[in-house]
């Protein structure tokens, strides 16, 4: 574990949304034994304290954090998250945005869940997709889909942009994006949608703005399959490809910055139903790595765990 940080000016200091289990929680875990100040936040204050109590139990980390509520949806929500850390710190280092959401509900046999995503995992890597057997329902909604571009894209865009002057501030700012290899280009299946988040030289946050918006325009008008849209976890897909070209979009807004996007990997937690290849602590040492970046470190890409990868 690293000494701890004694010098004001040493001292680094972090937000991670959705923080208080899973992939989340074990970011805050690994920071906070970097010698970095993390605000591990969540919706739930409760939840949010819980998580708070099990990190301070751990040896070395009662000094290393603190909780803030935060829902990323909420603009005073974030107004009050920006007010503490600019009165109790004065800067930002790290960003780690992790909350999110999955967009479906499932009914039935879970396994329904991991054969989608194995089947996404399959399709990528050119083998063939077996038929699912699992006998589960996996309810797709436009209030859920809404729900996911909201929390996963929106929210994610509203903090960042709040938190930006502050790190601003900081000497090495980072800001990590836990996105999926379900937002690979590929899966997203619309060309029109393909061919616009992947121009670079063309590509802007309107232009990202734009794909989600018809995207929903498209649930709502029961023409998602019509247009070419994926079919499986559709919203979960469309947000992380937003995500993963916003990141890039940010990336060239800010060049002093070191500003990434992540997959985890295929990781046990609530959201997989804990279906997952691997644990949260593995799941979190790709976006710890990127947040601890040194001078000079990448900025604009996509990593794969700890390999920088394609979109």
């Amino acid at each position: 574990m690293a000494e701890a940080i004694t010098s004001h000016e040493e001292k680094r200091y972090a937000v991670v949304t959705g923080g208080n289990k899973g992939i989340g929680f074990e970011i805050c875990k690994q920071l906070a034994s970097e010698g970095v100040i993390v605000v591990l936040t969540a919706r739930d204050v409760k939840a949010g304290n819980e998580a708070l109590d099990r990190l301070k139990n751990s040896d070395g980390l009662s000094e290393n954090v603190v909780f803030h509520q935060l829902d990323v949806v909420e603009p005073a929500s974030i107004a009050s998250l920006v007010d503490f850390i600019k009165s109790k710190f004065g800067k930002l280092d790290i960003l780690v945005n992790n909350a999110g959401v999955g967009g479906v509900m499932i009914e039935g046999d879970v396994l329904i869940l991991q054969e989608m995503i194995l089947g996404d995992d399959l399709r990528l890597s050119g083998q063939e997709v077996p038929e699912f057997k699992a006998n589960g329902k996996v309810i797709q909604t436009y209030d859920l889909a809404k729900q996911c571009l909201q929390t996963n894209y929106y929210g994610l865009k509203q903090l960042t942009e709040a938190l930006i002057p502050l790190l601003q501030l900081s000497s090495l700012p980072r800001i990590v994006n836990v996105s999926s290899f379900m937002g690979k280009l590929e899966l997203l299946s619309n060309k029109w949608a393909i061919v616009v988040l992947s121009n670079d030289k063309s590509l802007t946050e309107e232009r990202v703005d734009e794909v989600v918006t018809e995207f929903l325009k498209d649930f709502k008008d029961g023409t998602v399959e019509n247009n070419g849209w994926p079919t499986n976890l559709t919203a979960y897909k469309v947000s992380k490809a937003a995500i993963n070209a916003y990141t890039r979009v940010l990336a060239k807004k800010y060049p002093t910055f070191c500003i990434n996007c992540v997959c985890p990997g295929y990781c046990k937690t609530d959201m997989t139903f804990n279906s997952g290849f691997f644990t949260a602590a593995e799941g979190a040492e790709g976006p710890v790595k990127l947040a601890l970046l040194p001078v000079d470190g990448p900025s604009g890409f996509y990593f794969l765990r700890k390999s920088m990868t394609t979109f």
